[in-house]
């Protein structure tokens, strides 16, 4: 049986400060919501610059608990506009324990959970570890009023380990928000997240800032996208300079087709065929 999901994605260039870049993104929400998408994913860490450029605790600053005040708000939000929402933001567990998360709420408002960023970078431009500490809640995945939904945050992207994962958790529609650069790993953007999708057999949501911000020379370069388990992006990307609302409808039946051509989603199960070491 056919079912679509009218999905968005925001790509936001730094505005300057936290309440208009947080009033920016309901505004996102609000037109994503008037166009009947179902379910949105801002950039990582939205409501911020990309702070992890430099090294300096005044950034601190940007932590609160999940949910906090900026979650409660955007579920009331959601509510409002009957929306599934994912937020990556600042986590402070307590203080001093630090996380870069995902929180994911459901079209009613209400709090499913959170993903913690599990890889951490520390390299020029991308001093995360500085700031983070590596997540410990494994690889969930939140059933939402539109389908199961997974979270994998920037860097991680290059770790296979944990799509796969969400996939074997069940994963319908995967989310990479991320903060990155042009040179440094563009070459990659649009080869991993697809990749990805068509070994894991769903969707991939992969949304990237845009503009070169004030606290150093990373030029991120949006291009943001969803793809399918085809490895075919949904009617193209983003722009690569130019913040953007992303739109687009996904085509869940094409789950069914893929996975009933594929026996690997069955066969990549690690019980599938027992115990291979018995005679």
């Amino acid at each position: 049986m056919s079912r679509t999901i009218r999905a968005a994605l925001v790509q936001a260039r730094w505005t300057g400060d936290r309440e208009t870049m947080i009033k920016a993104h309901e505004e996102h929400a609000r037109s994503a919501a008037a166009l009947g998408a179902q379910v949105i994913c801002f950039q990582e860490l939205f409501y911020g610059p990309y702070f992890c450029q430099v090294q300096d605790a005044a950034f601190y600053s940007y932590a609160e608990s999940v949910p906090g005040p900026i979650v409660d708000r955007f579920a009331a939000l959601a509510a409002e506009l009957g929306i599934v929402m994912i937020l990556p933001v600042y986590e402070q567990e307590q203080p001093g324990i630090l996380y870069n998360t995902a929180a994911v709420v459901d079209a009613d408002g209400s709090f499913l959970g959170k993903y913690r960023k599990t890889h951490i970078p520390h390299v020029t431009g991308f001093w995360e570890k500085f700031y983070f500490r590596p997540g410990n809640l494994g690889y969930p995945v939140f059933d939402t009023a539109v389908g199961r939904i997974g979270v994998y945050i920037c860097y991680d992207r290059h770790f296979p380990e944990g799509w796969r994962a969400l996939g074997l958790n069940g994963a319908e529609l995967v989310f990479n928000p991320s903060a990155t650069s042009r040179g440094l790993s563009n070459y990659l953007w649009k080869l991993e997240q697809p990749a990805a999708a068509v070994a894991n057999e769903y969707y991939v949501g992969a949304v990237n800032r845009v503009g070169v911000e004030d606290l150093g020379d990373d030029d991120f370069y949006g291009t943001s996208y969803f793809v399918d388990p085809e490895g075919t992006f949904v009617d193209g990307t983003a722009d690569a300079h130019e913040p953007e609302l992303l739109v687009r409808d996904l085509d869940m039946s094409l789950l069914t087709t893929v996975r009933d051509r594929w026996a690997f989603y069955r066969d990549r199960r690690p019980d599938t065929y027992g115990d291979l070491t018995a005679p």
